[in-house]
């Protein structure tokens, strides 16, 4: 597969900007021409290796910073978007796409929120009968898409926090200091919710039908909200969200981030990772944490600098409901609707416990290793139902001699790879035995004479 040209003209005017430097200044101190620059800048020529080689030595900048993972989310996004049939034949190129996502990140974003927008007053209106008698038809973002948006943006990884939760972990020197806390009076009790803080008392009740490590995270969480709640505030203040109730959310995925962040401290978890070329049992014994909570730390470890492998991370319910994505890869998961039926982590429901490997290839022609496992939170009680999931966590081939699973995998032969999709909706491939609906950009062609797997045939 060729190399993908780096275009990244908004990132080098942030950088200019920050340092303070004008055009030329800047092109002096890169040892590159002035109109050179401004063509880079302007995304009408890409960053040459030189130039990045230039910033790292001369500026001491970390050449990670020139991700294309904003981008590349925010391209996969639009050509979502764009496959809705409001669009008829207005998609643009992806050329197009491409130069809005890297020139125009805001404008690109608030597309998005407004083409979110329409589709949820579609929605309504199509169930409208369920409306009657309704005021007020919201056709704002749910506050969780707000907040998944949020984290999705981010990469999943927000530094001040992670920070801090590395220096509180460090400070930890076993559990029985976790218990005595100056801030907890820590309680166990089989009765009542996973957590439960009396503000008067100061006492912070812990169930004992959970797992000890959801038990950890608990505690951690309720010591976010304690300690560090100014830096949860300020970080809450920033991110603008439009309603005090997407705020609230919010602000519980930023302790939990806290609580995970904690658990598993960045600089010893990555090295621990690599040590064990990202064992997920392994890591899951050494660090006192359940795979779902190993597998989502791995995909957060984007830390400037010092970025572990790129992986990708999704929880799916048995309904085939994303309820937790995040990619650091070029995959990125569908906005609406479920994840494509090939993938090995809707299989993993049929093998309770198992491990699950594949070896997958999405249509852009990437490959990847993706392992899925099921995850099953009992309630504690006969009466108390039973949380089924299934989790999985892959990265591009190219990092597989980073993962134990991938020693006698990596084939010789094209075809070991299995053709998986985003989602039905937008994916290309045009003879799939799984498809459940036809692709929107796609044209239907029916032969009432002819019954192939599918009752109509898909034409690009």
């Amino acid at each position: 597969m060729p190399q993908q040209k780096l275009y990244a003209g908004t990132k080098i005017r942030e950088i200019r900007t920050r340092i303070g430097l004008t055009q030329k200044e800047f092109s002096y101190k890169l040892n590159v021409s002035l109109p050179y620059l401004n063509q880079m800048e302007n995304n009408n020529r890409p960053i040459s290796t030189g130039v990045m080689l230039s910033l790292a030595q001369e500026f001491g900048l970390d050449i990670t910073e020139f991700s294309t993972g904003d981008s590349e989310r925010m391209l996969t996004d639009m050509r979502e978007a764009f496959t809705d049939p409001v669009f008829s034949d207005l998609t643009p190129p992806d050329a197009d796409l491409r130069l809005s996502a890297s020139n125009a990140p805001n404008f690109t974003k608030a597309f998005l929120n407004l083409h979110r927008a329409y589709r949820h007053l579609h929605d309504r209106l199509a169930s409208f009968d369920e409306a009657l008698g309704h005021e007020n038809i919201n056709i704002e973002p749910s506050p969780w898409e707000e907040v998944r948006d949020f984290f999705h943006y981010l990469d999943n990884y927000i530094d001040p926090i992670d920070q801090a939760a590395e220096l509180f972990s460090k400070s930890l020197k076993s559990d029985i200091l976790i218990s005595e806390h100056p801030d907890l009076n820590i309680k166990y009790t089989s009765m009542g919710p996973l957590r439960r803080f009396e503000e008067d008392t100061k006492t912070l009740y812990i169930s004992t039908r959970s797992t000890p490590s959801t038990q950890r995270f608990q505690i951690f969480h309720q010591i976010s909200l304690i300690k560090y709640d100014a830096l949860l505030e300020t970080t809450l203040d920033a991110a603008k969200f439009r309603t005090n109730t997407t705020r609230m959310i919010a602000k519980i995925g930023l302790a939990n981030y806290f609580a995970g962040a904690a658990m598993l401290p960045y600089e010893d978890f990555l090295e621990a990772a690599q040590k064990s070329r990202h064992d997920l049992e392994e890591l899951s014994y050494s660090f006192g944490a359940s795979i779902e909570q190993i597998a989502h730390r791995l995909s957060t470890l984007q830390r400037p600098g010092k970025k572990g492998v790129p992986f990708f991370f999704v929880r799916v319910d048995q309904a085939g409901t994303i309820t937790k994505r995040h990619s650091a890869t070029r995959l990125q998961f569908a906005r609406f609707g479920g994840a494509c039926p090939l993938w090995n982590v809707h299989r993993a429901f049929e093998t309770p416990g198992r491990l699950l490997r594949q070896l997958a290839e999405t249509p852009d022609g990437v490959r990847y290793i993706s392992l899925a496992q099921s995850v099953s939170k009992p309630g504690g009680s006969f009466n108390s139902p039973t949380r089924r999931y299934a989790i999985a966590i892959g990265c591009e081939i190219s990092y597989s001699e980073a993962l134990v699973y991938a020693d006698d995998l990596v084939p010789a032969s094209s075809k070991a790879f299995e053709p998986i999709g985003i989602s039905c909706r937008i994916c290309t491939r045009t003879d799939c035995h799984q498809r459940s609906v036809p692709a929107l950009e796609s044209r239907l062609k029916v032969d009432h004479n002819i019954r192939e797997t599918l009752p109509y045939i898909l034409e690009n």
